[in-house]
This record gives structure tokens, C-alpha cells and sequence, in this order.
């Protein structure tokens, strides 16, 4: 695979501008959605919003958009360096492939979304990560990436776990329920999430292998 400048690249702006405004849209129908469901019961609407924010999906994707986003700008500020950098977007997509695998293996049978909830869906667990792969595999620089960052990334899963926990044991509500401790118990949600970092941790380092081949085929 090349690792030549994104710019050198035909149609690598016109790829990434359609996935960015794929990925911001996908967000806010999903956020409608919600905020539209909350609306209609009554409900809180800054609640909805502050469980929109919540979801490991909804964040990642935010990640996922805000970097394409930034590779299409042409502003140089510490943020935009930091969104564009190979080893970062590289732990983006460590974290957007988690999220379709487990949505797909773990979530996917529980319901069946129609309308403009099956788009919203979707978008945010098959398209957006199949672009988003599609942008870091093709148009980024390759051989950045070591097992240090990895473990780096690691830290994302890990603090949004902790999360989930502190906000579960808050309101009942662990949004995913294989880490529903009230239904399941400590013992098994804890199981189910260390799983799932296992399952992180497995992505990143097929990442990195994937990265350090071809960046050693760029430079030999």
C-alpha cells in the first residue's frame, strides 16, 4: 500500500468530504432521534442529550468525524495537527472497528431498526467504519504506529468502561446490556468487558501490524 502524502492522492479530498458529511450527519439524525423520543415521553431533552453523549458509538464516531474533518481543513493549530496525525487516526480506527464488531456480533439481534433509525444505524456501524478504514488504510502514512501506542489507546476503552460503571450505578441505566450489572451481575459485566478490551487490544495490534508492513514496504 502507498504511504505518499495525503495530497498526492486523486479524489482523496472528494473521499473525505463526502465521509465527513456522511459521519456529521449520521450523528444528528441519531441525536434527533433521541432527542425526538424524549420530546414525545415527556422527558428530559437535556437527558437525552447527555445519553446521546454516553453511547461508545456516538463518541467514536464524533472521533471519526471531527478527523475527517480536520484532514479536509487547512488550518494548522495544535488540534487539527493532532486529529491528522497517522498514529492517532490509527487508534480511531482501533475503536470504529470495535464498535461494528461488537454492535454486529453482540447488539445487531436484539432489534431491528426501521426507517430513519435503520439509517442512522447504519451509517454509524458498518459505513462510517468501513470509510473511515478505507481513509486511514489508503490515505494516511504508514510505519508511525509501535505497540506503545497501543497501550496508549488503550485508555480510551478503559476510561469510557469506567464510566459507563459510575454512570450505571447512578441512574440504572449501562445502555449496553452485556455490561448491565443489575441484570447480569458484577462478576459476569465485568467478564463481558474485559472482553471487549481483550477484543481492543487484538484490533490495535493487527493495526500496528498492518501499519509497520506497510511502512517498511514504503522505505524499502
Amino acid at each position: 500500500m502507498p504511504s505518499a502524502p495525503l495530497d498526492t492522492f486523486k479524489g482523496r479530498r472528494g473521499f473525505v468530504t463526502i465521509a465527513a458529511c456522511l459521519g456529521w450527519f449520521g450523528l444528528a439524525v441519531q441525536l434527533y432521534l433521541i432527542l425526538w423520543g424524549r420530546w414525545v415521553d415527556g422527558a428530559s431533552l437535556l437527558g437525552g442529550l447527555v445519553r446521546f453523549c454516553s453511547f461508545f458509538t456516538v463518541v467514536t464516531n464524533t472521533l471519526v468525524a471531527v478527523a475527517l474533518s480536520c484532514a479536509i481543513s487547512e488550518r494548522d493549530s495544535a488540534g487539527y495537527r493532532f486529529f491528522r496525525s497517522p498514529a492517532v487516526c490509527a487508534g480511531i480506527t482501533t475503536s470504529i472497528v470495535l464498535v461494528s464488531l461488537a454492535y454486529n456480533l453482540l447488539l445487531r439481534h436484539l432489534w431491528t431498526p426501521q426507517g430513519w433509525q435503520w439509517i442512522a444505524d447504519e451509517l454509524l456501524h458498518d459505513i462510517m467504519p468501513a470509510l473511515f478504514v478505507a481513509y486511514w488504510l489508503f490515505f494516511l502514512p504508514k510505519g508511525t504506529v509501535s505497540v506503545r501506542h497501543v497501550l496508549l489507546w488503550t485508555l480510551y476503552p478503559i476510561v469510557y468502561f469506567g464510566y459507563l460503571l459510575l454512570r450505571g450505578n447512578a441512574f440504572g441505566d449501562y445502555l449496553y446490556p452485556f455490561l448491565d450489572i443489575g441484570t447480569l451481575g458484577f462478576v459476569k459485566a465485568m467478564t463481558n468487558a474485559l472482553g471487549v478490551l481483550a477484543g481492543f487490544v487484538g484490533i490495535g495490534l493487527i493495526v500496528f501490524l498492518i501499519d509497520r508492513a506497510f511502512g517498511r514496504k514504503a522505505h524499502s
